[in-house]
């Protein structure tokens, strides 16, 4: 679908905008939106003792591994950084949530509790996948922030950030850092039909007819529909896409910003 003159223009201001952080990009952009403090006010109770993933998810491992994606929370104006990782925080502990209903502070004070998936239904062996064979003795179920799952997410990953991915998927649970990039990948990255969910959320993705069609419009249910459509979307009021939109309200409260439109899946059909 070709862009208008208008919207090219926006396109090419915030491609533009990515890449002209000078100084800034060569610390880390992330760090001038979400500080230490912001990140453990959103976190409340990631390192209770309730939680599996004590102590794993730091603050330092998630800049660190922030720098290796540059575009990541740098591109447009401030609230849309602002939007874009409160966006990815709220995606992210939804995977790892550790709250209920009555929980202190809120259910949703209780993300990156959970480093693995708990009682996994399957290996998550794709037999059919040759290009990203299944090591023998090996599952690839979810582990890390985003909850990298399949051994072709697994295979891809470890190819675009330096590790093992097939022989050794428990790397992912066992270090952190490894664990945030593997998030910020799949959140980075484009894997076609589906758009990456960074560009959804800096306003680059363009729908085109089968998008149309499927009702996928620009915005958080969108990023939903990305990360889990084909279990969540497509089913109003799903309880698994209003936990992922509570968690993003609480984080957009806390960085200053509106959500924006289109928060849920609900009408939208899976890629």
């Amino acid at each position: 679908m070709a862009l208008s003159f208008s919207s090219m223009g926006v396109f090419l201001s915030t491609f533009l905008f990515c890449f002209s952080l000078g100084a800034e990009a060569r610390t880390s952009p992330v760090s001038s939106v979400v500080s230490e403090e912001l990140f453990n006010s959103i976190f409340l109770h990631k390192d209770n003792a309730a939680c599996p993933a004590k102590n794993f998810y730091t603050y330092d491992s998630f800049i660190m591994a922030s720098r290796s994606f540059r575009r990541f929370g740098s591109c447009g104006s401030l609230t849309t950084r602002k939007r874009e990782v409160a966006a990815f925080l709220a995606q992210i502990s939804h995977e790892t949530t550790g709250g209920w209903a009555t929980a202190p502070d809120g259910p949703y004070a209780w993300g990156l509790c959970f480093k693995e998936e708990v009682s996994p239904q399957s290996d998550y062996c794709d037999s059919t996948n040759q290009q990203w064979p299944c090591f023998p003795g090996k599952t690839y179920k979810g582990r890390g922030p985003i909850q990298l799952s399949w051994n072709y997410n697994y295979g891809a990953a470890g190819k675009a950030l330096g590790f093992d991915g097939l022989r050794n998927p428990d790397i992912v649970s066992n270090n952190s850092l490894i664990a945030f990039k593997t998030a910020l990948w799949f959140w980075m990255t484009e894997q076609k039909p589906k758009p990456s969910c960074h560009n959804v959320m800096i306003g680059k993705y363009v729908a085109r007819e089968a998008d149309l069609a499927a009702n996928r419009s620009a915005g958080y249910g969108l990023v939903t529909n990305i990360i889990n459509g084909g279990l969540e979307c497509g089913i109003p009021d799903d309880a698994r896409v209003n936990n992922r939109i509570e968690y993003f309200k609480r984080y957009a409260t806390l960085f200053n910003v509106d959500t924006g439109p289109n928060l849920d899946c609900a009408y939208q059909k899976s890629f």
